[in-house]
């Protein structure tokens, strides 16, 4: 990565173990694609509403921004959950796996798409 990762908290206490957990989720990012130029993980409670007197059982938000050449991805835990499925983000561990696994799966289709494009290229140049 060409830049340090910013690894951000907001409604929680900063965690040293949840820290160390997104750099190595960070980490293995870069097998999908090695020019990761940037990245920033915003780690936040989804609040329902207002009130901070009771914070249990509030889901965990996490976001994740990674650029690359060319693109600006973003992944977050709860795209496209119900409400339902919003539960299993209690857990830190459970929105950390899914936003990863969303940024990881974008990664993927980027690198697909710009394989597909380098030879498609490389038959146009052939047929000339």
């Amino acid at each position: 990565m060409q830049s340090p990762a910013q690894i951000v908290f907001h409604g929680i206490d900063h965690s040293d173990a949840v820290e160390e957990r997104i750099r190595e989720k960070l980490a293995k990012l870069e097998q999908f694609h090695k020019n990761i130029t940037s990245s920033r993980v915003v780690v936040e409670l989804h609040h329902k509403n207002t009130s901070h007197v009771h914070k249990r059982g509030e889901p965990f938000l996490i976001s994740v921004f990674v650029a690359v050449p060319g693109e600006d991805l973003v992944a977050r835990s709860d795209r496209g959950k119900e409400s339902d499925e919003l539960k299993a983000h209690e857990d830190i561990g459970v929105a950390l796996r899914d936003a990863f696994d969303s940024m990881e799966r974008q990664l993927r289709d980027l690198a697909d798409r710009r394989k597909t494009e380098l030879k498609s290229v490389d038959q146009k140049v052939i047929a000339e």
